[in-house]
């Protein structure tokens, strides 16, 4: 089961950056999501990794001066 969830996780995370790539934000915040969901799960087992998006919330937050 962890190995299906760590093939999700890839899956969406792929799919993010494609969808982003692609201009289709919506769904790349689509499989963000569900990238963050699969990550909990597996976290709780202790198979979390951290969040490939972050450095994407770091130059959001310097744009706006955060």
């Amino acid at each position: 089961m962890l190995e299906t969830l760590k093939g999700h996780r890839a899956d969406a995370e792929r799919k993010a950056w494609d969808s982003l790539a692609r201009y289709k934000f919506l769904m790349a915040g689509y499989w963000m999501a569900k990238w963050v969901g699969f990550n909990q799960v597996l976290k709780s087992e202790g198979h979390g990794d951290p969040n490939p998006f972050a450095p994407l919330v770091r130059f959001s937050r310097e744009r706006l001066g955060r």
